[in-house]
């Protein structure tokens, strides 16, 4: 897995590549998170609304218990309730500018991931690394896809974030996040992997003397429905 850096998208060669691509690459498959669906699935701000609501509601209530005026239940309510936008506000420009600097490639040879709303990098993620892939797609059709990687490969939460789903066996999982009709990025991503194990299959029992290189030749794309 490679990285390279670069906030400025206007220079990309290719949108999402840092680079060409090489003779005999090509890509299959582009796409963005959903700036809602961020909002919804990753930031939580229904929940955080609920929570901001609350907090209004209880402090008109105790206001009124304990016998205080009008005008200041008011004003302390207002005052709480113009941090909760602001709060809310500040969530919604985060998915904003999740979806606008992110984008997702998938070409025959590799998965690139061009993430960072502050800091913008681009990742690199070889099919040759990637052991297997997981979907999970909810009942509009929003979706994300989760990337077991090989042993070796040390990834940064905090950088990643919120591009990751977890950890298997204490490696970090990359993940594209909340895509509209994941199924078709799914079935691309699912097609690309089994070509290139089928290459990978062939070039290896092509070969005069085979080296064993310790890695996982299979990949795979589980369907589950969240």
């Amino acid at each position: 897995m490679s990285e390279t850096g670069g906030p400025e998208h206007d220079y990309e060669p290719v949108p999402g590549l840092p680079a060409r691509l090489p003779e005999g690459e090509y890509i299959l498959w582009q796409g963005a998170p959903s700036s809602a669906a961020v909002s919804r699935r990753v930031l939580k701000t229904r929940w955080i609304a609920v929570y901001f609501a609350v907090l209004v509601a209880w402090n008109i209530t105790a206001g009124l218990y304990d016998g205080r005026q009008p005008s200041e239940i008011l004003f302390s309510s207002g005052a709480l309730a113009i941090l909760s936008t602001i709060g809310m506000s500040l969530l919604e420009a985060f998915a904003w500018g999740v979806q606008k600097t992110t984008l997702y490639t998938i070409t025959n040879k590799r998965i690139v991931m061009r993430i960072g709303v502050a800091l913008s990098a681009t990742f690199n993620l070889p099919f040759t690394r990637i052991v297997s892939a997981d979907m999970r797609e909810g009942k509009n059709g929003v979706g994300d896809i989760a990337l077991t990687l090989a042993p070796g490969d040390r990834l940064s939460w905090l950088v990643f974030w919120p591009h990751v789903r977890g950890f298997r066996k204490g490696a970090l999982m990359p993940q594209m996040i909340c895509l509209k009709d994941v199924a078709i990025a799914a079935n691309v991503l699912s097609a690309a992997l089994s070509g290139s194990r089928t290459v990978e299959s062939a070039a290896r029992a092509t070969s005069p003397s085979p080296k064993q290189t310790g890695r996982t030749s299979a990949g795979r794309l589980i369907e589950a429905a969240e």
